[in-house]
C-alpha cells in the first residue's frame, strides 16, 4: 500500500469512531452550564478545551459562536454583564472574554447558601393540653392561634357582681330577693282588690 491507501484506509477506521465523539463533545458543550458558586475561570476553561478537541476532531467553531456559547452557558449572576457586552457590541476572543470575566467576577454578587430546615421529632413539652388549630389564611407558624375544639360551657356559681336595685346591697340580683317578690305580691294583690270592686260598682 502506498501512501496515499494507507491514509484512506485508516479514515476508514477511525471516520466512524471520530464522528462518535463530535457528537459527544458537541452535546456536552452546548449542555455544558455554569453552577451557582462555580468560578469563572474554570468554567470558561472548560468550555474553550471542548472547543479545542472539537478542532481536533475536524470540526472548528467560529469565534463569534465560541463567544456566544460562553456567553449563554453564565449563570443568572451575570446577566448584568451579558446583556451589557451584547448592547456595547464588544468584539473579543475567548482570552479576552475569560479576562474581562474574571474582572467582573468580584463586583458579582455570590448565592446566599440555601437554609437547612431542621425538624424537631420529640414531642412537643407542654404544660397545658390546649389542641389548636391553624388560623385560617395565616402563612407561617408565628400566626398559629389556638382554636378550642369544643364550647366552653359557663360554670355554676359565678359570682355576683354590682349592688340590688331594690335594696341596694351586693350578692343578689333585684328579681331573687324575698323582700321585693313579697312587695310585689302585695301589690299585685291591691291592683287585683280594686278591679274586683270597680267592677262590682
Amino acid at each position: 500500500m502506498d501512501s496515499y491507501d494507507m491514509i484512506e484506509h485508516l479514515k476508514r477506521m477511525f471516520e466512524g469512531q471520530a464522528r462518535h465523539e463530535r457528537f459527544d463533545t458537541f452535546k456536552s458543550l452546548h449542555a455544558y452550564k455554569q453552577g451557582e458558586r462555580d468560578p469563572v475561570g474554570l468554567h470558561v476553561l472548560r468550555m474553550t478545551g471542548y472547543m479545542e478537541y472539537l478542532a481536533k476532531l475536524g470540526a472548528p467553531i467560529a469565534m463569534e459562536h465560541q463567544i456566544d456559547l460562553i456567553l449563554k452557558s453564565l449563570n443568572i449572576s451575570y446577566s448584568q454583564f451579558v446583556m451589557n457586552y451584547n448592547m456595547n457590541e464588544i468584539d473579543k476572543n475567548p482570552t479576552e472574554l475569560l479576562a474581562m470575566l474574571t474582572t467582573a467576577e468580584t463586583n458579582v454578587p455570590k448565592a446566599s447558601p440555601a437554609p437547612i430546615l431542621m425538624v424537631n421529632k420529640g414531642k412537643a413539652k407542654g404544660k397545658g393540653k390546649w389542641k389548636g388549630k391553624r388560623k385560617m389564611g395565616s402563612k407561617s407558624n408565628d400566626n398559629l392561634k389556638p382554636v378550642p375544639t369544643k364550647a366552653l360551657n359557663p360554670k355554676s356559681g359565678v359570682p355576683k357582681v354590682g349592688d340590688c336595685h331594690y335594696c341596694k346591697i351586693p350578692g343578689h340580683w333585684k328579681r331573687n330577693y324575698h323582700a321585693y317578690l313579697g312587695d310585689l305580691k302585695k301589690k299585685k294583690d291591691v291592683i287585683a282588690a280594686s278591679d274586683s270592686g270597680t267592677a262590682g260598682k
